[in-house]
């Protein structure tokens, strides 16, 4: 992809076909490259097993500290397209913890394998066999898994009363359709969504690199040991991205226009709705509830550009107290000679919207007597 910088009229050319106004920049900057293969190179080795002893180190995965005195973002900037948008410079970037600017002391633009956690909602609720949901489950899941590149590691689960992994971590397509081909009969009717996000959630938080949960389902939590509260603190305290995709949408508006649907249940699904929503928002993540099978390819491939491609900003906060309180995190864009929000216009000079992808913040450590 080709950038070109113009300082002197203070405008740059995103090869994506975007505008954007900014001031002068600082020169020195590098930005981080994916390594190609060499010669003769083969496949990244499997990565252990991060499913079978949850709060083990398998043998062999690099082990770290986490010091919360340097606070590490991924940041996508995508177009009102979903497109992700390339050759921001550092000093239009802006990070506030609880409303305060924070000095950035690290950046860089990366591309990397992603490893994805593939967790899928399967239970007589709504995924009996050959049913509409069960239908749309399985091409959401097969659909999502043919846009994953070679080495990208996946791995999948399927929830009902509790979460089962159908396959660890693997570049092998073979065990994942292995994996995917046992989602045919469910066998219960519950649907607990928030014990199997926390589960694996905690499962990939010491897991390096670029990762994600994708959550397939409805969004309806029938009887979790964990409340949706307790749940959205331990996700925001791990802030692995969770990119939701909520099933059932057509069906459920059919049933709304045709009187089939009671107030209860509408409430209950729009609950459900709310609570993809706010899980995605605040780990960095995206939720979409598309209505028609036609929606799906833009849709994986909004969550590739969001993954793959994304800025990486390092800061030390200015709040070093160690309290064990949660620090609000905002990523804005900012023309640094005015201060004011960062225009983005399109190759024909028109304004256009666009979205800031990163986690709402973090949980401070707490001091130990």
């Amino acid at each position: 992809m080709k950038i070109w910088f113009v300082l002197s009229s203070a405008v740059f050319f995103i090869g994506t076909g975007i505008w954007a106004q900014e001031g002068p920049t600082t020169t020195g900057q590098t930005v981080a490259k994916p390594r190609k293969k060499d010669a003769g190179e083969t496949d990244l080795p499997k990565i252990p097993s991060k499913l079978k002893n949850k709060g083990d180190i398998p043998e062999g995965l690099p082990s770290f500290k986490v010091d919360t005195n340097v606070v590490s973002l991924d940041v996508a900037v995508l177009d009102n397209k979903g497109h992700f948008i390339p050759g921001i410079p550092r000093g239009n970037f802006r990070v506030l913890e609880d409303g305060v600017p924070q000095q950035i002391s690290n950046f860089g633009l990366t591309e990397a394998p992603m490893t994805v956690a593939l967790v899928i909602e399967f239970s007589n609720l709504f995924q009996q066999y050959y049913s509409e949901g069960w239908y749309q489950t399985l091409v959401a899941a097969y659909g999502f898994v043919e846009m994953l590149k070679p080495e990208d590691y996946v791995a999948v689960v399927a929830y009902d009363m509790r979460p089962e992994i159908l396959s660890d971590f693997s570049t092998d397509r073979r065990k994942t359709s292995e994996a995917l081909q046992r989602l045919r009969i469910a066998s219960f009717s519950e649907s607990n969504m928030f014990d199997a996000l926390v589960d694996m959630e905690d499962r990939m938080s010491s897991i390096e690199g670029r990762k994600a949960i994708v959550l397939i389902g409805s969004g309806l939590d029938t009887f979790s040991k964990l409340t949706f509260d307790k749940t959205r603190r331990k996700l925001q305290d791990d802030a692995v991205p969770i990119y939701a995709l909520g099933t059932l949408q057509a069906m459920r508006e059919r049933a709304d226009a045709s009187g089939r649907m009671g107030a209860i249940q509408r409430m209950d699904f729009l609950q459900a709705d709310n609570q993809m929503r706010t899980f995605a928002k605040e780990t960095g993540g995206m939720a979409f509830f598309p209505r028609f099978i036609g929606e799906l390819p833009s849709i994986f491939q909004n969550i590739q550009q969001a993954l793959r491609n994304q800025y990486s900003l390092g800061y030390q906060p200015s709040n070093q107290a160690k309290d064990g309180k949660f620090r609000k995190i905002k990523v804005v864009l900012v023309d640094p000679r005015t201060n004011e929000p960062l225009p983005v216009k399109d190759e024909k000079g028109k304004p256009i919207k666009y979205q800031i992808i990163a986690k709402a913040g973090y949980t401070a450590p707490r001091e130990v007597e």
